[in-house]
């Protein structure tokens, strides 16, 4: 007898609670009128083709 397989479930994107920005200049522009550009660079997402803030670790 042949078992039938379970559909695969997707996962969410890792990135879904993240703000999204459409360039990496709307990214930045928003970590600065925050006013915290220096803790945060801009990063383009595999998941959803966007922007997004991370937080800079000082070492």
């Amino acid at each position: 007898m042949k078992r039938s397989r379970r559909p695969a479930v997707e996962k969410p994107p890792p990135c879904r609670g993240k703000r999204r920005y459409r360039t990496q200049g709307d990214a930045l522009d928003a970590a600065m009128i925050v006013g915290v550009e220096r803790q945060r660079r801009a990063y383009h997402c595999p998941w959803c083709g966007l922007w997004h803030l991370t937080t800079v670790r000082e070492e």
